[in-house]
């Protein structure tokens, strides 16, 4: 036996496993070992054989003569019969060429019972013969000395043969049965307690620390990217954050408030001495908390465009019960405040619509297989739910009203509430609820008409023949700040206006085929709508032509 690093839980020895396997090589002969006996069945322990059940060598025929043939009547004989009577029988008598027999037998009630009878000459030689095998005590006696000779006859039963084991009786075997079956089940179950010890083995030859079922699986030390890059599969990004959730939530710190949203607040969070986003949600939220947590932890949903999920916990507080939802933190936070503190040249503008595109190509996408994902429409984007990383990149996150295509019950799936995304990015189908609710790609391409308002909204902050423009959100010029859906619905469904596109902007590498992307993508006909792989491939051929490198 060896030890690992201090720890008692011992690696089982190899040959520990062949003793076992051995000895039960050894029960399962034992006992199949005596089936031969059961099923010869109990008569062949009966007398006509030694104590051992081994058959005597000789035996007294029923004239009292050992080892001589019995001799035939001359002329027919005149026997007595009882119960073994033809049918013409008279006075109880029978006449025959053969013998006159007697039997003595106990039958199944234990009852003793004589008859007679008389015994045709072919085959008597073996008929006066007791069978050792007989299921009951039996004697039979043979004579043919004068008429009515068995009715001098006097055989006798063969004393109780002594018990040589329990397979003596009917009870005996259903009790072998039911043995078997219970040492059956037992063998499984050691099969199953050698497996384990065996898969515990090979991980102490591979230097790894079996998991024991009391342990958290947070490792002790390393950062945040080190966990994260352990907890991923080989290399397929299919591996889920593995987190233990009621102790995550006592060792992440609140450092402080980062922003308000429509379900909760945002904080800026210690995880590890690393910084992490922790999205506490309001009490009423428990819904969405639920929902958004479900999604995130769905199989394959880890994309570099995608925020990255670290856990979800139940915390209490002196306010009450808090529900937290804890991500990777990035810098640039919210796009729209992005685009608010800066402007961006043509690599930016890039940049950031190729990363949302690729996020909601991701999302968008259906992956089938044992470890698949299903396709999710996110329902809620907009500049204030994409995040912007320190390289200029997005990241989707808010994924609480999403629906999620279920491709067993090929139905979309969507959340409790029923509530709709901000008014001022909602797509005109949604407004006019004309929208097909049944259908997935429905909610996909209300998706894109949003994605097509952010990419106007980026290309505004766009540096432009040195000219660069103030952020506004899409619409400013005919909506209030928070606008409802009904003015919504005045301005894109009756009147039909979309964001205006600067005259300037055809003058811009860029921003020219930009223009014209987003303008397929906020078409009035969702079918005319482009999809997001479409989008996405589109924006990678226009940084092509630029000589632009993005992720």
């Amino acid at each position: 036996m060896k030890f690992l690093n201090g720890d008692h839980r011992w690696c089982v020895p190899l040959p520990l496993l062949k003793v076992a396997w051995m000895i039960v090589v050894t029960l399962i002969l034992l006992v199949t070992g005596t089936m031969p006996a059961l099923a010869q069945g109990p008569d062949s322990m009966l007398v006509g054989g030694d104590s051992l059940g081994k058959p005597t060598e000789a035996k007294e025929d029923c004239a009292g003569k050992v080892g001589k043939e019995r001799a035939l009547p001359a002329r027919d004989l005149l026997c007595y019969c009882s119960q073994h009577c033809p049918p013409d029988v008279i006075n109880s008598t029978c006449r025959t060429s053969g013998f006159c027999f007697a039997i003595v037998e106990e039958d199944e009630s234990g009852e003793i019972v004589l008859t007679a009878g008389c015994m045709k000459r072919e085959g008597s030689e073996f008929q006066c013969r007791d069978s050792p095998n007989s299921r009951f005590r039996r004697t039979i006696e043979c004579c043919t000395e004068s008429d009515f000779c068995n009715r001098l006859l006097q055989p006798t039963l063969p004393p109780t043969p002594p018990t040589t084991g329990f397979f003596d009786s009917s009870i005996h075997r259903m009790t072998l049965f039911a043995a078997a079956a219970v040492f059956m089940v037992l063998f499984l179950i050691l099969m199953v307690m050698l497996y384990i010890r065996y898969k515990r083995q090979e991980a102490c030859r591979r230097g790894k620390k079996w998991p024991m079922r009391d342990e958290l699986i947070i490792p002790g030390t390393g950062t945040m990217e080190d966990i994260m890059e352990e907890w991923q599969s080989s290399g397929s990004g299919s591996g889920l954050p593995l987190l233990v959730p009621r102790t995550i939530g006592k060792q992440v710190s609140l450092v402080r408030e980062l922003g308000r949203g429509r379900f909760g607040e945002v904080w800026l969070g210690k995880w590890r001495d690393e910084a992490v986003a922790v999205k506490v949600y309001f009490s009423l939220e428990e819904a969405t908390w639920l929902r958004e947590t479900e999604i995130y932890q769905s199989v394959l949903m880890r994309h570099e465009n995608v925020l990255g999920f670290i856990a979800a916990d139940i915390k209490a507080a002196r306010s009450g019960t808090q529900r937290l939802l804890i991500t990777d933190y990035l810098e640039g936070g919210a796009l729209q405040d992005y685009l608010r503190a800066a402007a961006i040249d043509g690599r930016g503008v890039l940049r950031l619509a190729y990363s949302a595109a690729s996020g909601l190509c991701y999302l968008h996408t259906e992956i089938h297989g044992t470890r698949g994902k299903p396709g999710v429409a996110h329902c809620n984007l907009s500049s204030r739910t994409l995040l912007v990383r320190r390289d200029g990149t997005c990241a989707i996150a808010e994924l609480g009203l999403a629906a999620v295509f279920n491709s067993e019950t090929n139905e979309v799936d969507l959340p409790a509430s029923q509530r709709l995304g901000p008014a001022r990015y909602c797509a005109p189908e949604v407004l006019d609820q004309s929208l097909n609710r049944i259908m997935l790609p429905s909610f996909l391409m209300a998706d894109i008409y949003s994605l097509g308002l952010i990419f106007w909204e980026i290309a505004r902050r766009c540096t432009c023949q040195g000219v660069v423009n103030d952020y506004r959100p899409p619409y400013f010029e005919v909506v209030p700040s928070e606008p409802s859906y009904s003015e919504m619905r005045e301005v894109v469904c009756v009147k039909q206006l979309r964001p205006q596109i600067p005259y300037r902007w055809n003058s811009e590498e860029v921003l020219r085929p930009l223009s014209k992307l987003m303008a397929e993508c906020w078409a009035s006909n969702p079918s005319s709508r482009l999809t997001a792989l479409r989008v996405k491939k589109s924006l990678a051929k226009m940084a092509e032509a630029q000589d632009i490198k993005i992720p």
